[in-house]
């Protein structure tokens, strides 16, 4: 199965690079799955409906988020009823929305998303991470009720993300952090079969701090007094995900590849699809 992850979408930038070009990737590269963040996709705070059926339009089987999830409050609302919009698995019971789901393939392969934040550096009243995931990996293990376990860790902690994918190596096809909006360069199948990179970076305008205009976060830097709210910088977006080829035999990953499209980065396209 040919699967590709794509970073947080930031702002007008980041999603209108998305809508022109996940559609020729998805033809291009004969792609089975594709998951897209999108929790900071509407002027860099949270996901709107209507960006969310733009995203699945383009493209995107599944829309995952963190911790700006909630930031436009009609997420509370189409988030019951989109069963493929995924908030952190591991928020209170009772929650609007879902953290897991199982959907289906472009070639048949039925695909187990989980969408999971962490707490380190972040939120730590969260439920816990570790057994969220073995909930949700007893409930529909890899090889059984899943022919592939997609991980979307929104974490802070680069070490616990690192853990996160070694827990569930072996369980899962691939584990990828998203939330620091920087690509990393540790892509890896691990131990067990299961591909890991600790951020697959973001889609959005790399000309800024973490695709907000850069004035006002160099201001606080400096002066520690804001002057204004933030907002996304609109520049040219670069497109910042991960591909994997994943077994259709084991459910494990056979070949991962960063894949960067746009300007300031420098681009690259998994060569074994080539």
């Amino acid at each position: 199965m040919r699967f590709l992850f794509l970073g947080d979408m930031v702002g007008r930038s980041g999603r209108t690079a998305v809508y022109e070009k996940l559609p020729g990737l998805v033809a291009d590269l004969k792609l089975d799955f594709v998951v897209v963040n999108g929790e900071n996709a509407a002027g860099g705070f949270g996901i709107t409906e209507e960006i969310f059926n733009h995203t699945l339009q383009a493209g995107a089987d599944v829309v995952t988020t963190g911790n700006h999830v909630w930031d436009q409050r009609e997420a509370l609302e189409f988030a019951r009823r989109e069963e493929r919009f995924l908030r952190p698995a591991n928020f209170p019971a009772g929650t609007a929305g879902k953290g897991a789901g199982v959907y289906l393939a472009r070639n048949g392969a039925r695909v187990l998303v989980s969408n999971i934040m962490g707490r380190v550096f972040m939120h730590p009243d969260l439920n816990d991470p570790f057994q969220a995931a073995e909930e949700i990996l007893a409930a529909c293990p890899l090889g059984e009720q899943a022919d592939a376990v997609i991980f979307d860790f929104h974490a802070e902690a680069t070490s616990e993300k690192q853990c996160f994918g070694h827990f569930v190596d072996g369980r899962a096809s691939l584990v990828v952090g998203t939330h620091t909006h920087v690509p990393t360069a540790d892509w890896q199948i691990l131990n067990g079969g299961t591909a890991y990179m600790s951020d697959a970076g973001m889609c959005g305008d790399y000309d800024s701090s973490l695709g907000m205009d850069k004035e006002e976060p160099l201001n606080r830097f400096l002066s520690k007094v804001p002057k204004g709210r933030f907002e996304a910088a609109n520049g040219p977006a670069t497109l910042s995900g991960v591909c994997v080829e994943i077994s259709d035999r084991t459910g494990l990953a056979e070949k991962i590849a960063p894949l960067r499209i746009g300007p300031r980065l420098q681009e690259t396209i998994p060569d074994f699809w080539a």
